[in-house]
């Protein structure tokens, strides 16, 4: 479950917005930023913001009135199946109603708050009204399996009737402690246990079974599978009882191990040898050879036997295919896979946009508010202030980009949830091509474990269009003048077929104090190509409160008033300077021929009578 988002809309209701947190491990505090000084992430637009959270799954708890989360989020509903919860909580914490995805968690997370803050929960499912549980929604490490008749035995208990329960393992207290009979022999049955073969009218899978994996070096994802299908199918075992896959660090950079977990859904959790090798006397076969090649004597048995305790039980012993290993454990309770070993990181690599609030996408807030550790350029913490409250900044100075990368590869690959930041696109000159580049081809021990991803952001070029209207309206390219890792002879290359070409262009870090005499030469290149009216747009601090945006014509274009915090786009030979109510605006026609001439505007016949 992704970490909930208690989202608090006035100062008055501070005091329940944090007793709120406390009830849900790992959850956050919103505050609306006009209104709110202490939060964890800040926000300006309500709506916007709530359905940023509410599409991208989070659980919510809103400290509002039930008709203003309502009314932000109906326009986002569709399928009821997927929908994360949605509460809604009153200011003095009095009443608490769940909204949305009461099945999905919404009624539990009610009952939760209702309790620890003396409220009452107005839950009107009949089931969860009537029994105190839905079978849909059970509770947590336990899966209901597809095909379950669940609408029919909730009538029946609904009704008074009685039910069969096969609970094995004794994982069904919060059934036994409702207001239900179960009778031996009723003829409506419900199941709870890892065995495939046992089956009710309603059958719930619990998370108690661990796999341990072994592979050589480049096993493929196919034979993993392979072999755990076959392990799976030999025990009778099902595999929505899987709370995770487990192995010994040393693996964590195996593709074939993580394209199999990917595949299946399922966390991956590691053991260094040491740990592994405190499960010795509970193993089958315990290996001198692997002791010598890993430092423990067993890994599939040993891993899976780490992720279910003291108490745990090794029930399928290894099983071998000609470079993989298999074991299964099952542990007395539920597997929380995050309490136990050590997973992989991410390194999300966030694009910023520009630097105005409004111009950050919402998935890049998720992806900030979700970090522990940022790292970054330090003007960069500057245009996300608001959203990194309590995460450990890793500051860098402007030239260590490479030492920035690194430092996120490596404390990603410690398991940590790490960003990445760059101000614009993070693609567009920004961290993420030098990320893939140093994982490809220097490739540290625990690099190519880390999930990467990439949150887009509003690019410069974006951005100054968009002020001055449409000059990437045809084709554009952007070109920077930086030689401080391209020769200046390549840049002037392509500096040469851009203009010549006729794209519009964006010139990227155009000078520096020591570095001018780069754009003094571009624009006599664009000149030679260009009318003396070309249009020129000059942006400087895009999206920021010294935000200075100015169309001069390229012949009165002035290279000494630019610096490494401006954007230079020039015009094509087709791109045009005009007035309109708003002040001077530049656009590239597209044309649909070779014809560039203004075409005439063509008649149509008026459909509509204004009167």
């Amino acid at each position: 479950m992704r970490r909930p988002a208690i989202i608090l809309l006035g100062s008055s209701g501070l005091e329940t917005a944090k007793r709120a947190v406390e009830v849900f491990p790992g959850a956050e505090l919103h505050g609306y930023a006009k209104r709110v000084d202490q939060a964890d992430v800040h926000f300006d637009d309500i709506a916007r913001h709530l359905a940023m959270l509410f599409l991208a799954g989070h659980p919510i708890v809103v400290i509002a009135s039930a008709g203003i989360v309502i009314r932000c989020l109906a326009p986002h509903l569709s399928d009821k199946r997927t929908e994360p919860p949605v509460v809604a909580l009153a200011e003095d914490s009095s009443h608490v109603v769940p909204l949305l995805g009461g099945h999905r968690g919404a009624n539990r997370m009610a009952r939760q708050l209702a309790e620890a803050l003396g409220g009452v929960a107005a839950i009107t499912t009949a089931g969860d009204v009537g029994l105190g549980f839905s079978l849909d929604d059970p509770p947590e490490g336990l899966q209901l399996e597809p095909g379950s008749a669940v609408k029919k035995v909730m009538a029946a208990l609904l009704a008074g009737d009685a039910v069969a329960l096969d609970d094995a393992h004794g994982l069904g207290d919060w059934l036994r402690e409702a207001p239900v009979r179960f009778e031996a022999d009723a003829p409506l049955r419900i199941a709870i246990s890892e065995c495939a073969d046992q089956r009710g009218d309603v059958t719930l899978r619990p998370s108690t079974l661990a796999v341990g994996i072994g592979c050589e070096r480049g096993t493929e994802a196919a034979e993993i599978a392979a072999l755990l299908d076959q392990t799976l199918d030999a025990a009778g075992l099902s595999p929505l009882s899987i709370a995770c896959l487990a192995s010994i660090d040393v693996k964590m950079d195996e593709p074939g191990l993580y394209a199999e977990a990917q595949e299946r859904g399922l966390p991956l959790r590691f053991f260094d040898a040491k740990r592994l090798e405190e499960e010795t006397p509970r193993l089958t076969e315990p290996s001198d050879v692997v002791f010598r090649a890993v430092g423990c004597h067993g890994v599939a048995e040993a891993a899976a036997l780490a992720c279910t305790g003291d108490d745990g039980k090794l029930i399928v012993a290894k099983s071998k295919s000609t470079r993989a290993t298999c074991a299964v454990a099952r542990a007395c309770r539920h597997i929380h896979p995050k309490n136990i070993g050590r997973g992989f990181g991410r390194l999300t690599i966030v694009g910023l946009g520009p630097g105005a609030a409004e111009w950050r996408t919402p998935a890049a807030s998720v992806a900030l508010s979700r970090a522990r550790d940022v790292v970054g350029y330090g003007a960069y913490f500057d245009l996300a202030k608001p959203l990194l409250p309590d995460v450990v900044r890793h500051e860098f100075d402007l030239g260590e980009e490479e030492l920035r990368v690194r430092a996120a590869l490596d404390l990603a690959a410690q398991g940590r949830e790490v960003a990445l930041i760059s101000s614009g696109d993070a693609g567009i000159y920004g961290m993420a091509s030098l990320a893939f580049e140093l994982v490809d081809e220097v490739g540290l021990p625990g690099w190519s474990g880390v999930k990467i991803s990439v949150e887009p952001g509003i690019s410069a070029l974006q951005a100054a269009a968009a002020r001055v209207g449409a000059p990437l309206g045809h084709d554009f390219c952007a070109i920077s003048l930086s030689d401080l890792l391209t020769p200046w002879a390549v840049i002037e290359e392509r500096l040469r077929a851009a203009a010549a070409t006729d794209f519009v262009t964006a010139l990227y870090n155009p000078a520096s104090k020591n570095r001018r005499e780069g754009l003094v030469r571009a624009v006599k290149i664009f000149a030679a190509e260009r009318p003396a009216d070309c249009p020129v747009v000059v942006a400087r601090n895009l999206g920021r409160a010294e935000e200075h945006v100015k169309i001069i014509n390229l012949d009165n274009f002035e290279p000494n008033s630019i610096d490494m915090l401006t954007l230079v786009v020039i015009g094509g030979r087709k791109s045009r300077a005009m007035e309109t109510g708003d002040g001077r605006r530049v656009y590239t026609p597209r044309g649909y021929g070779a014809d560039s001439e203004p075409k005439p505007k063509p008649k149509h016949k008026q459909k509509y009578k204004i009167s």
